[in-house]
């Protein structure tokens, strides 16, 4: 048996077979001119592997439902990919350029598939940029399998199943949480970054920071996976595995206990009440916050819900995310949660979370953390902004919507957002679309710039929505999800703590609500602090609802300000000399 080491992220405990997902293979596209007597051998090549993935995307085609709506849009694609694959006018235009430059039959096919898409780009038309995307992706298949180069699919990882691997995308996790995962270890990625807060949010046992991993285990091992403990123990002995499974037997027992909790409010040793609210990413999630006694959702992240679509990746075909699909999909949260408040973030893409639509441009930036991202990203794209807001407002008829907006560093920003909702509803007006006027627009306060001026913001905001996860990365000026500096990501630092003060004080001179749905409000240690800082409205994985209201059962409010005053006063109580 190995132990191999890492930093803890998920807790809990797995048992099951090692899946080792690969580093993915760069393409290289040769380039050179062939003789004529090379023409029908390379010819025969692209046809045999045109051959081989429209048969394969008939197979796949086959598996999907025609009356699932879940998988109508992943049967457009392939539809759509096979009627491309089979264009005689395409087919034909790059046999006679094939013919007459003499250039490999792989970079022919490459470069008029990319003159194509760039035609079709140009061409000022919506639906025909949708299918310039297409047609990269549906080439981009054919030139892997002449290449004999085959990506590795997240849809093949079967259940029961360990994942090792370098990183993960945020899509590829929400994939992974349909299916019956044991475990997570990752080489990369930082306690709070967006992979793990997902494998938190489905209950997967995670650790990070594990040198290499994909490389030191093997395919079919037993592996456990120990989140507290942060090990990764491979090839155990038959005794180990039996001292893991009491270990699972324990943990479920301990959640039986933490079941009484779910009716019960949150409420401390004293009598004050707490209201904890869950945070997820889509519809799914919304049931597993309601079956968790969640008093309402108090961070919907939309930019998972675009991910979570079916075949979502950066190497399927762009889509538009519509408005009604993104009515539909609010408007189901809003009516399962029956009158509980419902807050919903605005889009939060660019950084390290792409979103794969014709609407969002993928920019390349040399710190995107610090780019086009967030609400700058939706002012930078106001129609997608207003598709958004319309989608909002028609559902607010079935609910207790609140809407919020991500990364806002100033009052101007805020007033540009009000004033898209000023149109947004107008246009609703015109169209006699019915919706809610009265709908609380709030902000995620989760840069330096936003608390030290969160007394100005609290003037045009009607609630505060405290980030902790980005306030402390962009405080402390750390990579939460860069394993080499993640050590330095510390939420209890000073500096941090003092900010969310500032705004805590802020929102309470201003009576407006305010509540933290970073990961500090669902850690025990940090939901202490901030309860002893007045802080009474926590949103958290729908997971730790149940053991937040126990924690804070065995605690008085000041007991809890007790800690807090520690915490914010530590230096003084240390003396600081030079």
């Amino acid at each position: 048996m190995e132990v191999i080491l890492g930093i803890p992220a998920v807790d809990g405990t797995g048992i099951g077979t090692a899946y080792v997902i690969p580093e993915p293979v760069k393409r290289a596209i040769p380039q050179h001119h062939i003789k004529i007597e090379q023409i029908n051998k390379g010819w025969n090549r692209f046809l045999d592997a045109v051959e081989i993935v429209t048969v394969r995307l008939g197979e796949q085609l086959e598996g999907l439902s025609r009356t699932d709506k879940k998988d109508k849009v992943q049967r457009e694609v392939f539809e759509t990919y096979i009627l491309m694959l089979e264009d005689p006018v395409f087919r034909k235009e790059l046999r006679d350029f094939y013919e007459k430059e003499l250039f490999n039959i792989e970079y022919t096919v490459q470069f008029k598939a990319d003159e194509y898409a760039q035609k079709l780009k140009q061409a000022g038309n919506y639906y025909l940029s949708e299918r310039a995307k297409d047609i990269t992706d549906v080439f981009d298949l054919i030139l892997d399998e002449m290449l004999d180069i085959h990506p590795f699919d997240i849809n093949q990882v079967p259940d029961g199943s360990v994942i090792l691997a370098n990183s993960l995308s945020s899509a590829d996790t929400i994939i992974l949480s349909k299916r019956k995962i044991a475990g997570l270890a990752l080489s990369e990625g930082g306690v709070s970054s967006h992979v793990v807060i997902l494998a938190r949010n489905y209950g997967i046992p995670t650790v990070v920071g594990l040198e290499s991993i994909n490389k030191k285990v093997r395919n079919g091992e037993t592996v456990i996976v120990d989140g507290k403990s942060a090990e990764i123990l491979v090839s155990p002995d038959r005794g180990t595995i039996e001292d893991y499974k009491r270990k699972i037997r324990e943990e479920y027992q301990r959640k039986l206990k933490l079941r009484a909790y779910l009716d019960k409010p949150a409420l401390t040793k004293d009598g004050t009440e707490f209201k904890l609210y869950a945070n997820i990413g889509t519809p799914e999630e919304a049931e597993i916050a309601k079956a968790e006694g969640a008093d309402g959702i108090g961070l919907f992240r939309t930019e998972f819900l675009y991910m979570s679509q079916n075949g979502a990746s950066l190497n399927a075909a762009a889509r538009s995310f519509s408005e009604d699909t993104q009515y539909d999909a609010y408007k189901y949260v809003l009516e399962l949660m029956d009158g509980k408040p419902v807050t919903i973030r605005t889009l939060d893409a660019g950084g390290d979370k792409l979103i794969n639509s014709v609407d969002i441009p993928i920019v390349d930036e040399k710190n995107p953390l610090m780019g086009l991202r967030a609400v700058r990203l939706s002012l930078a794209c106001p129609n997608v902004l207003k598709t958004q807001l319309r989608a909002l407002f028609r559902a607010s008829v079935y609910g207790n919507l609140r809407i919020m907006f991500p990364l806002i560093t100033s009052v101007e920003q805020v007033r540009s957002c009000l004033e898209i909702i000023k149109q947004v509803k107008a246009e609703l007006d015109y169209e006699k679309i019915p919706y809610k006027n009265d709908v609380p627009v709030g902000i995620m306060v989760e840069t330096a710039a936003a608390a030290v001026v969160s007394d100005c913001l609290a003037r045009v905001s009607d609630f505060f929505s405290l980030g902790t996860n980005d306030l402390a990365q962009y405080t402390l000026g750390v990579d939460r999800e860069n394993q080499h500096v993640s050590a330095l990501y510390d939420e209890f630092n000073l500096a941090v703590l003092r900010l969310i003060r500032m705004t805590v004080n802020a929102a309470d001179d201003a009576g407006i609500d305010l509540s933290v749905c970073g990961e500090m409000a669902g850690r025990q240690d940090s939901v202490i602090v901030l309860g002893g800082m007045g802080i009474r409205h926590l949103s958290m994985s729908p997971k730790l609802i149940s053991s937040t209201k126990e924690l804070l059962s065995r605690f008085t409010i000041q007991e809890l300000q007790a800690i807090s005053d520690r915490h914010l006063n530590k230096f003084w109580d240390e003396g600081i000399t030079r």
